[in-house]
């Protein structure tokens, strides 16, 4: 009944103030409607042509703003885009939102309300249809979004508008990969950005790359959190490519990138799940700048700052990473989305700075002292760490070990100390270092640090299982000859069988760590065996 009644009042039955308030009524009742009558789907249609043929007037603001209100509705239905997806209503829109390449500021305060729903429009619309996506990049959107950007620099409430603004850049650098490519080398998205970015956080430098630590713990609002995590969003699709530093300028740009999220890792929101994805985005951008310009995380630490050091740096940032990895093992689910992205975050940055490797490697594998228990057992970070290294999950797998690897400088020996040659085989087979040795990095010698405890006790340690066991008794020692040669005889029988039926394949290790099938591993063995007696 509402849709039939909105029909007749944009046809221009009721008056202007009639229209208002029918389709204040009609988006009252649909304001959380997603799903749409398919029977009505013509109706909607001509609904949406009668909304952008009002729009198109010079019409008072109350009225532009319900009609935006219904068209942003209306536009979370795919199927009823192909009136709106049009160049011409595009433009409307775009009109409408102060999309143009203007110096002019946003001084008529009165029109906020309707630059935003004009965002909020085209979000919906360049999301739901690939049409609009496409005149996108014709109409020259990114460019205009990035000067609007830059006219709410130095305005004050315009955080709605910043925010649907960088909404709908993020979502036009993911769906469209020339407009990444476009903000990135040609219209200094990175600068703009980082701007935004650094703007929602008010941040007062104190030192190159070195922001003032506010004490007083005050949370952002809900605003200026969303803005910050739309900035990183859209941060991250232009920076996706951006491993390699290539001149001195992109090297300062990503170091200054660098210091607003370390700012952004302390900076808590209104709420703890505001938190918890702010700083889950700040990480995500943070594994795109290149590692090499991670350095400023670990800035030198000041005698009056009451922060946690190690060496004479500031860990707080790194403390935060610890402790955000520790609650994304502790859900226990979405390991893929929610952990591998700070695990090979902190991989690559204790691979390439010591300071964090050594800070980190004290809280996650300190000295052993009880090994009684087996590595996987308990509720220690390193306890967790170890139970991932058998996740069915191949990637997380691979990287919770990989990640505990670096932390001992990729010596096998050092590794298999603290997770046990069972936990440890799959990295070990992958990397072919069964036989021992270490990876390809080099790191700097640290001092010993084997515990009293641990020496005396590593004598009695299983090196599989990783932890010391209870003598078990043996069960030949009370057989015959004849019944340990006739349970031998059986087992190989057994083996066999599983072989021949390609249940299993026997495999060996080569002498440089790598593994093959078991016979090539004999007829080399028995190689080695005849060219060593034929030397002799």
């Amino acid at each position: 009944m509402e849709l039939e009644t909105a029909l007749e009042a944009v046809r221009g039955r009721g008056g202007a103030e009639g229209l208002e308030r029918v389709l204040g009524r009609y988006n009252e009742k649909n304001r959380a409607t997603f799903k749409f009558d398919p029977a009505d789907e013509d109706k909607r249609k001509k609904l949406c042509e009668g909304i952008l043929n009002i729009l198109e007037k010079d019409t008072k603001t109350s009225c532009r703003v319900a009609c935006l209100e219904a068209l942003r509705i209306l536009s979370r239905d795919k199927k009823v885009l192909v009136p709106v997806t049009t160049k011409e209503n595009m433009q409307i829109l775009m009109r409408l939102a102060k999309l143009d390449m203007t110096e002019d500021s946003l001084e008529d305060v009165s029109n906020f309300p309707v630059i935003v729903e004009a965002l909020k429009c085209l979000c919906n619309i360049v999301f739901n249809s690939a049409i609009a996506q496409k005149l996108s990049l014709e109409l020259n959107l990114a460019a205009m979004l990035c000067n609007l950007l830059k006219k709410c620099k130095d305005q004050q409430f315009v955080d709605a508008i910043k925010c649907f603004d960088l909404r709908l850049l993020f979502l036009l650098s993911l769906l469209h990969t020339e407009i990444r490519s476009q903000l990135h080398h040609e219209l200094q998205g990175l600068q703009v950005l980082t701007q935004a970015l650094e703007s929602s956080f008010s941040i007062r430098w104190t030192d190159k790359y070195k922001a003032a630590e506010e004490h007083d713990g005050s949370p952002l609002s809900l605003q200026e959190t969303d803005c910050a995590i739309e900035a990183l969003k859209a941060l991250f699709n232009v920076t996706l490519d951006s491993w390699n530093v290539h001149s001195e300028n992109e090297s300062h740009q990503f170091r200054y990138m660098a210091a607003i999220l370390r700012h952004c890792l302390l900076t808590v929101g209104p709420t703890e799940d505001k938190t918890e994805e702010l700083h889950s985005n700040a990480i995500n951008l943070l594994s795109n700048i290149p590692v090499s310009c991670l350095d400023v995380l670990i800035n030198p630490s000041t005698q009056e700052e009451t922060v946690l050091k190690y060496n004479g740096m500031n860990m707080d940032a790194i403390q935060v990473l610890l402790d955000f990895m520790e609650k994304r093992i502790d859900k226990g689910s979405s390991y893929r989305e929610g952990l591998t992205p700070v695990l090979s975050l902190l991989t690559e940055c204790c691979r390439a700075h010591r300071n964090i490797r050594k800070f980190i490697k004290a809280q996650v594998l300190p000295p052993l002292r009880d090994v009684s228990n087996r590595p996987e057992v308990g509720t220690t970070v390193r306890n967790k760490l170890v139970r991932l290294m058998t996740h069915v999950d191949l990637g997380v797998k691979q990287i919770a070990a990989e990640f505990l690897f670096v932390l001992c400088k990729e010596r096998v020996d050092n590794l298999l100390k603290y997770t046990g040659y069972g936990n440890a085989a799959g990295l070990l087979a992958a990397r072919g270092l069964l036989a021992g040795g270490r990876g390809d990095h080099w790191y700097s010698d640290d001092e010993d640090t084997d515990t009293e405890e641990y020496k005396s006790a590593k004598p009695n340690i299983n090196l599989i299982t990783g932890h010391v066991e209870e003598p078990m008794p043996n069960p030949m020692d009370e057989m015959t000859e004849e019944q340990k040669e006739y349970e031998a005889m059986k087992l190989v029988n057994m083996f066999d069988k599983l072989s021949r039926d390609e249940v299993i394949k026997p495999m060996g290790v080569r002498p440089d760590g790598t593994m093959t099938p078991l016979e090539e591993t004999i007829c080399q063995y028995q190689t080695n065996e005849q060219d060593s007696s034929d030397s002799d």
